[in-house]
């Protein structure tokens, strides 16, 4: 379906020549990894830390030049990272060839801090229409008590988000596709309208990851993940990142230190596992994805599959152009029944379990009886939406599963 995935980074200080030409799978595998250092540990260990000690006041006086010269994985304080955080922030800046990686404590702290890096009292934000709804929630609500005003915009924009931007606008936030709707933007366009007016794009990366959208190749300022989902993989820690280009790294990283956000060693960890089978899992996510995308899509009761990667979907065009693969979360537009029935229909699932979260796995559904909230743009389907993740099971077990689903629908 798409070109095999190739190894292509931005150079970070610490980069060792012999990455630079390694393919993906083998840097999931091998990058970042140092086993002399650590008695032969495969990888690095947890590393608990809040207290770090100097030999010496020179050796205090020289890790604080080193801070000052902004030197990566300088141990001074625990909140600014230990040796299990700078493994996994060196691989996440490497994957989506950025500059640096942050973590944060979840993926939308890492959303928050990166919208509120670049702005003050009387700046603009413009923000997709599809985006994650406890992000629009922060520019809303506490952005807004703070005199920094959102413009939401319709996803499909492109380049005609020029005619929004106004002389304070400092961001436009884009998700792609966005997490319950599946709009896929123009990326490459409403970044070259930003960028000539001085505006930063912030761009939430969850739903095709690092290895499927290369963000900073397609004008992207600020990547942001919610590693909970894909990069951790298993549905046990909440982890967040923030990766930036060389230029945009100084004023986040002071933002990210001053409002103290970090992450836990034990979850930062668990991400770092999950990661070295980032690859795999995501190629099967794909794969099931897709099988039970087309069947859904011949269904009587389904009125469109929202899956970029399904032909004829929604976006299809620009996600082949602009993306490498495809995860597996999909949305579900049925067509118009009760409530009572929407109801009966997710309660019957055996393997879609009911739950907020996705990018375990396991397979999960999160039905919507409502319409999804729009101000920009009109949302034309009138049934209920449904979100599903397609987990690592059986594609034939799922579709089974979805069939005597529907039954009951």
């Amino acid at each position: 379906m798409n070109a095999p995935l190739t190894f292509d980074m931005v150079r970070s200080p610490s980069e060792t020549p012999a990455h630079a030409e390694q393919a993906v799978d083998t840097f999931l595998s091998h990058g970042t990894r140092s086993p002399k250092e650590y008695g032969g540990t495969v990888n690095p260990p947890v590393c608990r830390a809040s207290t770090i000690v100097f030999d010496n006041m020179q050796d205090m006086d020289e890790r604080q030049r080193a801070l000052d010269r902004d030197e990566a994985g300088v141990m001074w304080y625990g909140r600014k990272g230990t040796p299990t955080t700078f493994a996994l922030q060196e691989s996440i800046a490497r994957l989506e060839g950025g500059y640096r990686t942050l973590l944060a404590s979840s993926g939308l702290a890492a959303c928050t801090a990166a919208l509120s890096a670049f702005v003050r009292a009387g700046d603009h934000i413009l923000m997709s229409d599809s985006v994650y709804g406890p992000t629009r929630h922060y520019a809303t609500t506490i952005l807004a008590r703070y005199g920094i005003a959102t413009t939401f915009y319709d996803p499909a924009i492109g380049a005609g988000i020029e005619s929004l931007i106004r002389p304070e606008t400092r961001v436009v936030y884009v998700e792609s596709p966005g997490s319950q709707t599946f709009e896929v933007q123009d990326i490459p366009a409403i970044a070259e309208c930003a960028h000539r007016h001085g505006a930063r794009v912030v761009m939430d990366n969850t739903w095709a990851s690092p290895l499927y959208f290369k963000p900073f190749e397609h004008g992207v300022d600020v990547s942001v993940q919610a590693c909970t989902k894909y990069i951790t993989g298993h549905s046990d820690a909440l982890l967040g990142s923030i990766t930036t280009t060389q230029e945009t790294w100084q004023e986040v990283s002071s933002h990210v230190y001053a409002h103290g956000l970090n992450a836990g060693p034990d979850d930062v960890y668990l991400a770092q596992r999950g990661l070295r089978t980032l690859s795999v899992r995501l190629e099967r996510h794909q794969r099931n994805a897709l099988e039970v995308a087309q069947w859904l899509a011949a269904q009587a009761a389904v009125e469109q599959v929202l899956y970029p990667a399904l032909p004829g979907a929604p976006g299809h065009e620009i996600w082949r152009r602009d993306f490498t693969g495809a995860s597996g979360l999909m949305g579900l537009a049925l067509k118009p029944c009760a409530a009572r029935h929407l109801r009966n229909f997710v309660d019957s699932l055996e393997l879609f379990h009911l739950g907020f979260s996705w990018g375990g796995f396991e397979s999960m559904i999160m039905p919507q009886e409502s319409m999804p909230l729009r101000e920009a743009s009109r949302w034309p389907y009138a049934g209920p939406l449904v979100r599903l993740h397609i987990g690592l099971e059986s594609p034939d077990d799922l579709i089974a599963d979805l069939k005597a689903g529907f039954t009951r629908l």
